[in-house]
C-alpha cells in the first residue's frame, strides 16, 4: 500500500488525471516494465516545452574522466578527475592547473574514483573545501569516504590539512555504487549520497539501521553527529543516518524554499526516483522499486512490489531511466523562464546515444511538466548555477569540459 501522504495526493490528483492522459509526454518509447503508477502524475508528466533558447560555449577541455565541478567565489573552478583521484582548478579562461598536492588516495576502480567537491559555506573566510571519494581497505573492501581540506593559493595552489571526516561501514568489496552527493543544508550541516554497493550483501543492509550502507547521513562539518539526527540514541541505529533504503545516488539538491534536501536516485533497468529526503523515511530499496534487474530477462527486484505501508513512494520516476548524474534547482535571472525548475544533468537516456538535460516544472511536491534539453555529444556528469544565472555543465567520459550555457542573443 502507499504511504498516507501519497494517497492524500493521488486524491487530489484524480479530477486532474484525464486532462494529463490525453497530454503528450516527453517520453514516448514503451516502459521496460509492467507496473503502474501509484497516482495520477507520478511517472510521464506532459510535456512542457518552454521555448527557451541558449548558447554553449566550451570553457575547459582537457579533463580525464571528470565527476564534478564546484565553482569559486573568484570565477574559477575546482574539478575532481575520477580515476586519477586528481583535483584541478581550471582559471575563468579555461587553463588547468596540475593536480593539487594533498588529495586523498582513492580507489580509482569501476564506478570509484575521487568523486564530488562541494565548498564550505565559509569558504570565503575559512578556505576549506569537501571531497568525497571511494576508499580502499587492507582486507580488500571499499566504503565511502568524505574528507576536507584547505585551499591554499600561491605559484603552486594546494590542499593542505586533509582530514577524513566520514567513513561508509561496513566496508564491502564492490567498485560500484558509491553514490557521493554532498550537499550542505541551511545550518551548516552536511548530506552524504550514498549507494548499496550494488552486490546483495549491500542490498539487504539499504534498511537495516545498523549499517551506513544505502543510507543518506547528515553530520556536521567536522564529522560530528547533529543531535537531532533522527536515530540518535536509538539502540543499534547508526546515529549519522537521516533516511534509509536508497540504491544510489547521485543527484541532490536543496530546494531553494523548503531547504530540504531533494536526491534524483539511479533505478535499475526503469525506475530512476526523484524523492524529497525526509527525517527518518524509509526510500523502499530493495524491497519496493519501479524498476527490475539487469538483463533480457527483467526479473523483478525481490517480491516486484511498488508499494509498501511505512515505505515512501517516489513524488515521480522515469521508465526507461535518465541516468541522473546532478541536479539543480533553477533559482537566477538568465533563464527568467526556467526560474523555479528543477535541472537534472543526464549522461545517456537508457537506449538512447547522447547527453540531455531534463527539466521539470513542480507544483508543490508535484511534478506537472517536462522538457528534454537536448545536448548530444557528452553525457553531463555535473551541473552548477553561477552567480550571474549561467549555468555550467561538466563533460565526463575520457575527453571531459566544461561547458557554459547562456541565453542566446
Amino acid at each position: 500500500m502507499p504511504s498516507v501522504r501519497s494517497l492524500a495526493a493521488a486524491l487530489t490528483l484524480l479530477a486532474a488525471a484525464p486532462l494529463a492522459a490525453q497530454a503528450q509526454g516527453v517520453e514516448t518509447r514503451p516502459p521496460i516494465t509492467p507496473y503502474k503508477p501509484a497516482f495520477a502524475g507520478q511517472t510521464r508528466a506532459p510535456e512542457q516545452k518552454l521555448g527557451v533558447a541558449f548558447e554553449t560555449a566550451t570553457v575547459a577541455t582537457g579533463l580525464k574522466f571528470p565527476w564534478a565541478i564546484a565553482l569559486l567565489p573568484d570565477g574559477r573552478m575546482l574539478v575532481t578527475e575520477r580515476m586519477a583521484g586528481a583535483v584541478r582548478l581550471v582559471g575563468a579562461d579555461g587553463t588547468l592547473s596540475e593536480p593539487l598536492a594533498g588529495a586523498p588516495q582513492v580507489l580509482g576502480r569501476g564506478q570509484g574514483g575521487l568523486l564530488d567537491v562541494v565548498l564550505d559555506p565559509a569558504f570565503a573566510r575559512n578556505r576549506l573545501v569537501y571531497l568525497s571519494y571511494a576508499e580502499a581497505q587492507a582486507d580488500n573492501t571499499n566504503n565511502t569516504a568524505v574528507a576536507r581540506a584547505r585551499l591554499t593559493e600561491g605559484p603552486t595552489p594546494r590542499l593542505e590539512d586533509l582530514t577524513v571526516i566520514y567513513r561508509q561501514k561496513p566496508s564491502l568489496n564492490s567498485p560500484l555504487h558509491f553514490g557521493s552527493r554532498l550537499v550542505f543544508d541551511r545550518a551548516g550541516r552536511l548530506f552524504v549520497t550514498q549507494g548499496d554497493r550494488f552486490v546483495p550483501d549491500g542490498q539487504k543492509q539499504a534498511q537495516n539501521l545498523d549499517s551506513l550502507i544505502g543510507k543518506i547521513v547528515r553530520i556536521g562539518a567536522d564529522g560530528s553527529v547533529p543531535k537531532d539526527n533522527p536515530f540518535v540514541g536509538k539502540a543499534g541505529a547508526r546515529p549519522e543516518i537521516w533516511s534509509i533504503g536508497h540504491r544510489n545516488i547521485q543527484a541532490a539538491t536543496l530546494h531553494p524554499q523548503t531547504g530540504e534536501l531533494w536526491t534524483v536516485e539511479y533505478g535499475p533497468q526503469g525506475g530512476d526516483e526523484l524523492n524529497v529526503a525526509r527525517k527518518g523515511k524509509d526510500y523502499g530499496w530493495p524491497t519496493i522499486s519501479y524498476g527490475v534487474n539487469y538483463g533480457p530477462a527483467k526479473a523483478p527486484i525481490t517480491g516486484g512490489e511498488t508499494q509498501r505501508a511505512g515505505m515512501e513512494q517516489p513524488l515521480y520516476y522515469w521508465d526507461p531511466v535518465i541516468a541522473p548524474a546532478g541536479a539543480i534547482f533553477y533559482t537566477g535571472a538568465a533563464f527568467p523562464a526556467w526560474k523555479g525548475s528543477l535541472l537534472i544533468a543526464g549522461q545517456q537516456p537508457q537506449g538512447l546515444p547522447g547527453g540531455h538535460i531534463t527539466r521539470l516544472t513542480l507544483k508543490n511536491d508535484r511534478v506537472v511538466g517536462e522538457e528534454r534539453l537536448d545536448l548530444p555529444g557528452a553525457y553531463w556528469r555535473d551541473i552548477r548555477q553561477a552567480a550571474d544565472g549561467s549555468i555550467y555543465l561538466l563533460a565526463g567520459g575520457p575527453a571531459g569540459r566544461i561547458v557554459r550555457l547562456t541565453p542566446k542573443r
